[in-house]
């Protein structure tokens, strides 16, 4: 892994407007990721994951600090940036090829009409859904409406990849099949990944680092855990693996005993959040 700087977060704060003053969702959120680096951000709900997600996406602006991306400030949306998020977010009335299509369309490249073409073919064959191109997302599967969403965000060939916890509306089968053809992806393109999840293990088994966030509010990033295991990965095998459960038990040991201790302001704290609706989750 290339330790040369490719995204940074420096001194990100968050601040949203409330009735009784402002809500300080995220203070001090410092990190540095290389090119290509698969990174989880995993913290409990109202710890800021989806703020973070959304100023490097550009859909927010910090009220302190800022973000980075090759030399240049993050302050809007781009394509050289695409999020994948938990709903699918496709347009019902458009086919699986269109709905990529009309990504890619946004994005050309210079491309004419017959390499857009191409270029849809073979996104929708990464996340092998070729079979489906012309069927509307009412016809297909929760699993496969995912895919074409993670199709249509590669087909923009971002730069950095922003997953809102994808598999979260899966079930587990479904939800395995899409982690491994994800790690397959990221193993042939290279991406930078930031994916949110709550899921421990999914947390272990696709990063490359694990950022843990405290819980809000002035939520910021607690530890953040390397993960040292080959790729690719086959989760029959770690399933036995002892430095990937050592891996787990020491997120679930800042998720469920370091955040314990202030877990009831935290419950109280939310509840003002949820009236002021700022969304910090």
């Amino acid at each position: 892994m290339t330790q040369t700087k490719h995204l940074e977060l420096s001194q990100v704060g968050m601040e949203f407007p409330t009735p009784k003053g402002p809500f300080i969702a995220l203070e001090n959120v410092n990190l540095n990721i290389a090119q290509g680096e698969f990174i989880s951000l995993i913290g409990h709900s109202g710890c800021g994951k989806s703020t973070v997600l959304n100023i490097v996406a550009g859909l927010y602006q910090a009220s302190y600090g800022g973000v980075i991306l090759d030399n240049s400030e993050v302050n809007e949306p781009g394509p050289e940036r695409a999020v994948v998020f938990q709903n699918h977010s496709l347009l019902p009335w458009l086919s699986v090829y269109k709905n990529v299509e009309l990504a890619v369309k946004q994005t050309k490249n210079g491309r004419n009409k017959h390499e857009i073409k191409e270029w849809v073919e073979h996104n929708l064959n990464l996340v092998q859904m070729t079979h489906a191109a012309s069927k509307l997302p009412s016809e297909i599967s929760g699993g496969m409406k995912q895919r074409v969403g993670i199709a249509r965000a590669l087909s923009m060939e971002p730069k950095v990849l922003l997953m809102d916890e994808p598999f979260g509306a899966l079930d587990a089968l479904t939800r395995a099949h899409l982690q491994d053809s994800v790690m397959e992806i990221h193993a042939k393109l290279g991406n930078t990944v930031i994916m949110i999840t709550h899921d421990v293990d999914e947390a272990v088994l696709l990063s490359d680092r694990i950022v843990m966030m405290t819980n809000g509010p002035k939520a910021t990033i607690g530890e953040i855990l390397s993960i040292d295991l080959d790729r690719p990965r086959d989760r029959i095998k770690l399933a036995d693996n002892p430095l990937y459960n050592r891996y787990r038990h020491d997120v679930l040991r800042f998720l469920y005993e370091k955040q314990r201790k202030i877990e009831p302001v935290h419950s109280t704290q939310i509840s003002s959040k949820k009236q002021a609706k700022p969304n910090a989750a």
